[in-house]
């Protein structure tokens, strides 16, 4: 196995269309479909830590009134993509509510789809 383009554009189109979509209208099937069933969430919010898991994170996406509906900006980048074999980083960029957010992504690639199986996020708003 090497890595290759077709698996970064791929990590990519899983990127706009089910994470970023998905946080964005609150869309917990989007995420579900990303988002391995066994992933973990990490990192801090405000300087405070933050630790989830899967069911935990989507409960809380469920809950909360979507960037979507809530009329506030949002807007998701991909900053870097990096494959090797069946694993991958992804670098992202979350802007939503009054958060900025900078996180890193790690991949699986299991039974040929790419799933998140690990969320590692900072809160950089001032």
């Amino acid at each position: 196995m090497e890595h290759n383009n077709q698996d970064a554009s791929a990590i990519a189109n899983a990127l706009e269309e089910d994470y970023f979509k998905g946080i964005y209208e609150g869309d917990i099937d989007k995420l579900k479909h990303i988002l391995h069933p066994g992933a973990l969430l990490f990192g801090d919010i405000k300087g405070e830590p933050y630790a989830k898991n899967l069911e935990a994170y989507l409960t809380g996406v469920k809950n909360r009134v979507s960037p979507k509906d809530s009329g506030k900006p949002f807007k998701g980048t991909i900053t870097a993509i990096e494959v090797i074999n069946s694993i991958a980083m992804a670098k992202v960029q979350v802007k939503m509510y009054d958060f900025h957010y900078d996180e890193f992504l790690s991949f699986h690639k299991i039974n040929n789809q790419w799933f998140i199986v690990n969320k590692m996020m900072t809160d950089i708003s001032n």
